[in-house]
C-alpha cells in the first residue's frame, strides 16, 4: 500500500524499500501472516505518535471502577448505620462497588445473627439502587456483602431528582413573582 492509502500492487522487498526510501517514508509490515506479507509505506513515529495519543484520550473518557468499604458493627446504633449507609449510597451513585463488612470483636462472634441482621437491613435499604452481588458470608471475624451499582436505577433516579428540582424552582420563581406584585 502506498503513502496515500493507494495499492500499489505484489512486488518484491526491495523495490518496496525502495519507493518508502524515494519518500523518505518507513516500509512497515502490516500483516506478516498474510500470503504474500503486505505492507505499508507510511511515516511509522508520526503512526505510533497517534496511536498513543488515541489511547490516552480513550483513557481519559473511560471510568475506573473502585470496590469501596463501609465498616459496621454488630452493636451499630441506628443514626450511625444511617450515616454510613448514606456514604454507601454515595459510593454506589458514583458507580463503584460497594463491600459492606460487620467486624466482630471479642465475643460478638457469637451472635452472628446481629450482623447478618444489619446486612439484610442494608440489602433492603440499598434495593433502589444497587444489586447484591455477594450476600453475606463470614470471612474469619468478619461478615461481609458485595453491593454493585444498577445503572438503569440510578439513571431513573437521578432524572426523578431532576425532574423535582426543575418543579421546585419553578413554584420558587412562582412565589417570587407572586410577592413582587403584592
Amino acid at each position: 500500500m502506498g503513502s496515500d492509502g493507494s495499492q500499489l500492487g505484489i512486488m518484491p522487498t526491495y523495490e518496496a524499500q525502495e519507493q518508502a526510501r524515494k519518500l523518505e517514508l518507513d516500509l512497515v509490515e502490516v500483516a506478516p501472516t498474510a500470503n504474500p506479507p503486505v505492507c505499508r509505506i507510511m511515516d511509522y513515529g508520526k503512526f505510533k505518535y497517534e496511536k498513543a495519543k488515541k489511547a490516552k484520550e480513550a483513557k481519559k473518557k473511560q471510568h475506573v471502577v473502585h470496590l469501596k468499604e463501609i465498616k459496621l458493627h454488630p452493636k451499630t446504633d441506628t443514626h450511625d448505620y444511617n450515616y454510613k449507609m448514606e456514604h454507601g449510597r454515595k459510593f454506589l451513585f458514583r458507580g463503584d462497588r460497594l463491600k459492606a463488612t460487620v467486624v466482630f470483636r471479642g465475643r460478638e462472634i457469637t451472635h452472628k445473627e446481629f450482623g447478618a441482621r444489619l446486612l439484610d437491613q442494608l440489602d433492603i435499604d440499598l434495593a433502589d439502587i444497587a444489586q447484591v452481588e455477594q450476600s453475606c458470608k463470614m470471612e474469619g471475624r468478619n461478615m461481609v456483602s458485595i453491593y454493585v451499582p444498577d445503572k438503569a436505577k440510578i439513571k431513573d433516579l437521578k432524572r426523578k431528582e431532576e425532574q423535582e428540582r426543575k418543579r421546585r424552582e419553578k413554584e420558587a420563581t412562582l412565589e417570587q413573582q407572586q410577592a413582587e406584585s403584592q
